[in-house]
């Protein structure tokens, strides 16, 4: 397994264009749009559907009026939105349909969707990751970090250099940096998460819970499979 990790948005750009047939990607925003994905699948929400910008968002929405309309701008909710994008809003919508559009997560997951198979990436899933991954072992797997607007963000990164640390394989020098950084924090994931830029905004709106819930490692059984713009849960074992 050749392991690769994009580490930041301008590479995310490039994904288009690079053949992704025989790849697998985890797509990894860990604070919070992966991380409020796979809460709700964990708690029984039924399909997902990222879209890269608002306007894409309410056009999804006339054609999916049951789906409730959910994300960000800014790291607040989008105005006339039902939801935004906290984890702990995503633990109270069994059976329901999102309709999604992040600053960053949405958009490096639809970026993606070239690959031979898309999944949604968190702390909270690792051990799922690691699970459905050994199972599958595909030959090329890319794991890309959505940042944070244009820069690197680093919970995306220990996140990636977490995973790259619990497979076999063959790292690019991407990937050596990220398991590094990985084994730097390792030891304090919720004092590193709450030092990322992304962390510190995010203390500095009282919203220290949502850290703490994202820095839960392998808290759900659950992946996230995106497939003809829908994401839906995949089982670790199934």
């Amino acid at each position: 397994m050749n392991i690769d990790v994009i580490l930041s948005p301008p590479e995310i750009d490039l994904l288009p264009q690079r053949d992704l047939s025989t790849a697998t990607v985890v797509v990894f925003d860990v604070l919070r749009a992966t991380s409020s994905m796979i809460t709700g699948l964990a708690h029984g929400m039924t399909e997902i559907f990222p879209a890269r910008t608002i306007e894409e968002a309410l056009e999804l929405k006339t054609r999916r009026p049951d789906a409730k309309l959910g994300g960000e701008r800014h790291g607040d909710r989008i105005e006339g939105f039902d939801l935004g994008n906290s984890p702990l809003e995503y633990r109270d919508l069994r059976g329901e349909r999102i309709i999604t559009t992040t600053t960053n997560g949405t958009v490096a997951l639809r970026a993606s969707e070239g690959a031979r198979e898309v999944l949604v990436g968190a702390l909270l899933n690792m051990n799922a990751l690691v699970l459905h991954l050994q199972k599958e072992k595909p030959s090329e797997l890319v794991l890309v970090c959505a940042g944070t607007f244009r820069e690197l963000a680093l919970e995306d990164v220990i996140a990636a250099g977490m995973l790259c640390a619990r497979l076999s394989g063959s790292p690019s020098d991407s990937a050596r940096v990220a398991e590094a950084v990985f084994r730097r924090h390792e030891n304090d994931l919720l004092a590193a998460l709450s030092s990322a830029r992304n962390g510190r905004v995010l203390l500095g709106k009282n919203r220290g819970a949502e850290i703490e819930w994202c820095a839960q490692v392998s808290a759900f059984d659950v992946v996230g499979s995106l497939r003809d713009g829908v994401i839906r849960p995949l089982s670790a074992r199934g």
